[in-house]
This record gives structure tokens, C-alpha cells and sequence, in this order.
């Protein structure tokens, strides 16, 4: 196969197995000699902040040399971005190679669990020294956690989201999550979670460290990152909203418990990672700023974000219709002055523009829906000539559909 007969092959597999377990993926890796026994992983589960925190671990470890595996869901930019080392994306020839050989292992396996099988693959044969492995979903059954004992797991903030798949508390998808958490490896925790989550954590981790937010003091939070002193050492992150700061302190924390890194390391790493749509600026005057949160945790951080702006915005929106759509729309429409919502065409899931209409005139008054994104940028162009800021948001799957046409639109 060549490169898009591989992407369109792995498309083609089911979302699901028809039975929950890491059964298929444990026969598939036995088959191929078991590669992510040779590897270090940090392993990495939670619902909101996972690519964000495995991405700036990435970073640190690129700056302390070593030789970095990461692997994170869904993607934005490329497919191949979810297979990266040292910052780079697996190159297609080599995607295609591995994908032929876990194809004549004859195991069938969900899409999830061939692309986590190739990873593994790929990652062995680079050599890697540490490899960042983000869940997929849930924990217990998910792929990645096929592994063995982790340096060490880490839980990022817990919500509300897939409550079809991993339950309707906080409490069920908490246990959900703590699947990774292995014995004899310690766990690192996101540090603001919700009573019901830090119980489960903590019954379920032998070591747990918990960034200590007393020791936290925020000197600034904008546009253009955040400045903050955590244990009298000063950082920078370039990547947007106060809850990136948490990330970033757990981050800190996961380095100083695993090692092979030093503070310069962590210093810079923090500072010199970026990650596309996460509160990222796409272009200035206006503001336009591309999000895929979807849930509302999600949407409260966007929200938050969002108030710098005298509820003067002006919103591009489209979501999957599983998600709990009129919360994030309570959560983020007022502070906005008109909105247009947009059918996400590229997934199955995604909630029409006129439903999606009908629920965020509960909350806004000027609401169109577009038949297209070049519809609905050219309607935002319009209201930008008065200098109003642009947000899009709602899905990572928008975020990666609709990325390219605002870069072309808007610089």
C-alpha cells in the first residue's frame, strides 16, 4: 500500500470492538515481539489537558537530549502528528512499512489499537529513551494500557465527557481513568480536581503527588501566555489560559518525581512548547483564536479565557452532537455578540448548523447558521471590520477541518 491507501485502511477499521478488554491488543503486540516492553513510557490519562501536559513533557525531555516518543489523539494538522519523535512526525514510508507488517499478523483490532501497535513499532525502532503515551479514552480498557509499569502515571483534570462509554459521575470516569495507575509506579495529579476525582486517585495510587498550589503566584496570564512562580523558580508557557498553568505545575512535578531532566530543562521545555488548537492565536487585529474544547471543563477554561474581551465576540461553532452541547453554549455565548454555528461535515457525529442554532439562541440573539466554514468565516470577516475578536471552537474535529482557511483567511 502506499501512504493514503494506508491512512484510508486504518480509516476503514472499527471505532469500537464489540467487546470491551485489552485482549486484541495484547494478541496483536505478542505478535509483533511485544515492542513496548523494550520502552519507558510516562502515561498519561485524564479528560481535559492531556495533549497539552504530554507536549510540554515532550519538550522537556527533547531539551534534556533525550531521545522522545510521543504519541497523543486526535490529530490537527496531519495524521502523523500523532506519532512524533523529538518533534517529528513519522515519516509516510515508514507509517506504510509497519502498517504492512501489523496488517499480515492477521489480528483484527480495532483503528485505535492498530495506530497505538504502530506507535510502539515505530518508537522501538527509533530507539527512543522515553516515550509520553496519551490515553485515548477512558484508561482501564484503552490500548495504551497495554504497558507494563510506567515511570510513572499522570491524571490531568477530570470531567464530565463520553459519559455513554465511561460513565455519568465524576466518580465512574475517575475509576475509568485510575486503570493506568499501576502498582509500584508513583501518580501524579492534575492540582484543582473535583472531590469525587482526588478521592478515587488517591485509593488508587500507593504514591500520589499533588503540585501544591500555595506555592503557585500567577504574574500574568494573556494572549501571550502565562508568567508564574511555582517553588521560587519563575516560567513562562506560550500556551494560553490559567488552566495551562496547572498543566504546566503538573507537569513540573511529573519531571522532579521521574528524573532524567534537570530545572533548566523543565524551565525551557515549558516555555518552547506549542500545540495548535488550544486557546492559539491564528492571526491579530482582530483577535482570532481557534479552540477544540468540547465539554465543560473544556468550556469553562474557554470561558475564562474569554472575558478579556467585554463579551464583544464574535463565534464560529460546531460540535458532535454526543457531547453536551447546550452547556458549553451556556458557557461561552455571553460573552459573545453574535454567533454562527456550522456542521462539523467531516464526522459522522456532528450536530447539524440548525440544531445547533436552535440551542444557542437560548443564549445569544444574533445567531446564523452556514451552510459551509467559508460561509460562516466570511460572515465573522464581516462582523471583524469592526474590530471584534473571532473564536472557533467546539471540536477538535472543527479545529482541524476549519485550521487552514483561517490562516489563509485572516494572514
Amino acid at each position: 500500500m502506499n501512504y493514503n491507501e494506508t491512512l484510508s485502511y486504518i480509516h476503514s477499521l472499527n471505532k469500537f470492538g464489540s467487546v470491551l478488554g485489552l485482549e486484541r491488543i495484547t494478541k496483536l503486540l505478542d505478535k509483533l515481539g511485544n515492542p513496548e516492553k523494550e520502552l519507558k513510557f510516562i502515561h498519561v490519562a485524564g479528560t481535559n489537558g492531556k495533549g497539552s501536559t504530554c507536549t510540554m513533557l515532550s519538550s522537556v525531555y527533547i531539551d534534556a537530549g533525550l531521545k522522545t516518543g510521543l504519541y497523543t489523539s486526535p490529530y490537527v494538522i496531519d495524521f502523523r502528528e500523532r506519532i512524533q519523535v523529538n518533534g517529528k512526525f513519522i515519516e509516510k514510508e515508514c507509517l506504510t512499512v509497519l502498517s504492512d507488517k501489523i496488517k499480515e499478523t492477521g489480528v483484527v483490532v480495532t483503528e485505535f489499537e492498530f495506530i497505538t501497535a504502530l506507535a510502539f513499532l515505530y518508537f522501538k525502532e527509533q530507539k527512543c529513551d522515553i516515550v509520553i503515551l496519551e490515553v485515548g479514552m477512558g484508561g482501564r480498557f484503552d490500548a495504551t494500557n497495554a504497558i507494563e509499569n510506567p515511570l510513572c502515571s499522570v491524571i490531568t483534570r477530570i470531567d464530565l465527557d463520553h459519559t455513554d462509554y465511561l460513565g455519568d459521575t465524576i466518580e465512574k470516569i475517575a475509576f475509568e481513568k485510575c486503570g493506568i495507575i499501576k502498582k509500584g509506579s508513583p501518580t501524579i495529579s492534575y492540582p484543582i480536581q473535583e472531590y469525587g476525582s482526588l478521592t478515587t486517585i488517591q485509593n488508587r495510587s500507593e504514591k500520589l503527588i499533588v503540585p501544591d498550589i500555595n506555592s503557585l503566584r500567577i504574574l500574568s496570564s494573556d494572549i501571550n501566555g502565562n508568567r508564574f512562580i511555582y517553588k521560587d523558580t519563575e516560567y513562562y508557557t506560550r500556551l494560553v489560559g490559567k488552566h495551562q498553568i496547572y498543566n504546566a505545575l503538573t507537569v513540573i512535578e511529573t519531571v522532579r518525581e521521574v528524573g532524567l531532566a534537570d530545572s533548566q530543562n523543565i524551565k525551557l521545555g515549558i516555555a518552547n512548547a506549542v500545540l495548535p488548537a488550544r486557546i492559539e492565536l491564528i492571526s491579530s487585529s482582530p483577535d482570532v483564536v481557534l479552540d477544540g474544547s468540547h465539554n465543560p471543563d473544556g468550556a469553562h477554561a474557554l470561558s475564562e479565557f474569554m472575558k478579556n474581551y467585554n463579551n464583544d465576540i464574535v463565534i464560529i461553532v460546531g460540535m458532535m452532537k454526543d457531547k453536551d452541547c447546550e452547556m458549553f453554549l451556556k458557557r461561552i455565548l455571553p460573552y459573545c455578540s453574535s454567533a454562527v454555528t456550522v456542521e462539523v461535515k467531516e464526522n459522522i457525529r456532528s450536530i447539524s448548523a440548525q440544531e445547533l442554532k436552535s440551542l444557542a439562541l437560548k443564549y445569544c440573539s444574533d445567531v446564523i447558521s452556514a451552510n459551509s466554514y467559508e460561509e460562516a468565516i466570511e460572515f465573522a470577516k464581516s462582523k471583524s471590520e469592526e474590530k471584534k475578536p473571532i473564536f472557533v471552537c467546539g471540536s477538535l474535529y472543527l479545529a482541524s477541518a476549519i485550521r487552514e482557511k483561517l490562516i489563509y483567511n485572516f494572514k
